[in-house]
């Protein structure tokens, strides 16, 4: 049920962005396209042409104080976009004649200037596609390729870099240790650290590797999170991981029977590589006949059994109360079928990582496939202890963008309430779900077309009262 649309300003410009098509619907390699700036206003990257992106930066009031080019060629794509103190920073993929390498364009904050590209790492066109991480505050990144047999990953060659782009430090990161199924993925901390992610022994095991710059040692996490219950095998079937500012790193993992398919249960882990290390493994939350009730209740559906359902966000509030968020999400046939969201399923725990409450949102989003998730699903985040959740519906036949707010530490939802803003319904888009970031906790940025008669679509800014 939607609240009534309370008192809020609304300034809205318009916006030039072309539609993007992505190699893999469930897994944008840029899905956050407006970062807010702590002196205020906002950078956005923006898809101009076939051949240009543009990073933008903006003033609070929506005055574009400068735009700089960014080209891209047939063989090249956008693989990452963040900012640190000074400048922001595109990664850009490319792959021809035989090679590929992921390249760095930094931009100055103050001017817009451009910096000359720096390559940051190569590898044949036959391997793996390399990869990049960010710290959360922008100020260090990793770029890595990988050492392949056959088809399994045997080593990971990393390279990392501060803000400026000055290289402070090459390592390998071996897996020789490992047996033949583990999924490896790279994260850094504000300081330099790399923590490596593996899920291991068959799927069965989580474990964090952490490397520092400064110290060769290799210290090493691990909890097994599958295994044999009551005569039913279980493994890892979707995992979310988040890195913290003080080097914390939290881990969910949806398990599954292996021999089913049956959402078995949600496991939470904490690891903490402050002083000696310690780790903090949740009691499980299990997937029962009766949760699966409340999905149907809350949703007024007649589903058998849990289905579709991938974790999206771990979010942490100021009191360390954690959020854990999964979403329903699907193709509804093949490539050129639709695709659909649904509802959103949240699990809270309290500052000693002990499950306090679970809660389901019910939601009911579809979009054609040239658009794919991008205008569907939600976004969300956390100010003090409020988590809220922004999502594009149409509730009691008003087509509008529509807020949530829940407690973090009780768990209570407060009805949906519409931002006012009109959004189009007429099955073409509406709603670019990657532009939506909050400037503050009463003031959002979102880029959405206003009504089916016009193509345009416009950048807003949404104070609500």
């Amino acid at each position: 049920m939607a609240r009534p649309v309370e008192a809020q300003k609304i300034k809205s410009v318009p916006f030039s962005y072309l539609s993007e098509r992505s190699d893999d619907r469930y897994n944008q390699r840029v899905t956050q396209k407006t970062l807010p700036l702590a002196e205020g206003g906002f950078l956005i990257l923006a898809h101009k042409s076939a051949t240009e992106y543009a990073v933008e930066r903006y003033s609070p009031d929506l005055q574009r104080t400068w735009s700089a080019s960014i080209p891209v060629a047939g063989t090249e794509s956008i693989d990452g976009f963040m900012h640190g103190i000074k400048q922001a920073l595109v990664i850009i993929h490319s792959n021809s004649n035989g090679s590929q390498h992921l390249s760095a364009q930094a931009i100055d904050l103050g001017t817009g200037q451009k910096a000359p590209l720096k390559k940051l790492v190569e590898a044949s066109s036959r391997d793996r596609r390399p990869g990049v991480a960010f710290s959360p505050d922008g100020t260090k990144l990793v770029a890595w390729s990988y050492a392949m047999r056959d088809e399994q990953i045997r080593a990971i060659a990393a390279s990392i870099y501060d803000e400026q782009l000055t290289k402070l430090k090459d390592r390998t990161y071996d897996f020789h240790d490992l047996g033949a199924f583990f999924s490896p993925t790279v994260y850094i901390g504000n300081d330099g650290t790399q923590y490596v992610t593996l899920i291991s022994e068959e799927m069965k095991k989580l474990s964090v590797r952490r490397y520092r710059n400064n110290n060769p040692d290799v210290k090493v996490m691990s909890v097994a999170v599958g295994g044999s219950f009551g005569g039913k095998a279980v493994t890892v079937f979707d995992t979310k991981f988040t890195i913290r500012p003080d080097n914390t790193l939290y881990a969910a993992a949806i398990c599954t029977e292996r021999q089913t398919g049956q959402y078995y249960s949600l496991k939470l882990v904490k690891f903490d590589f402050n002083g000696e290390g310690t780790m903090k493994f949740a009691d499980e939350f299990r997937f029962t006949p009766e949760y699966l009730a409340d999905v149907n209740k809350a949703t007024q559906g007649t589903s058998k059994r849990l289905e579709d359902v991938y974790l999206s966000d771990l979010l942490v509030t100021e009191e360390k109360h954690l959020v854990v968020i999964a979403e329903k999400k699907y193709e509804e046939g093949g490539d050129e079928s639709p695709v659909r969201t649904k509802e959103l399923h949240l699990f809270g725990y309290n500052e000693f990582e002990a499950p306090t409450w679970h809660s389901i949102i019910a939601k009911d989003q579809v979009a054609p496939p040239a658009e794919s998730f991008t205008g569907i699903g939600y976004k969300a985040t956390v100010f003090g202890s409020t988590v809220q959740i922004l999502t594009q519906e149409k509730i009691k036949n008003k087509s509008d963008l529509y807020v949530r707010l829940i407690n973090a530490q009780t768990g209570v939802v407060q009805p949906a309430k519409g931002l006012g803003l009109n959004v189009a319904n007429d099955q073409q888009l509406a709603y670019v779900k990657d532009f939506t970031a909050w400037l503050n906790a009463k003031t959002l940025i979102g880029v959405s077309r206003p009504s089916k008669k016009s193509s345009a679509l416009m950048l807003n800014k949404i104070v609500v009262k």
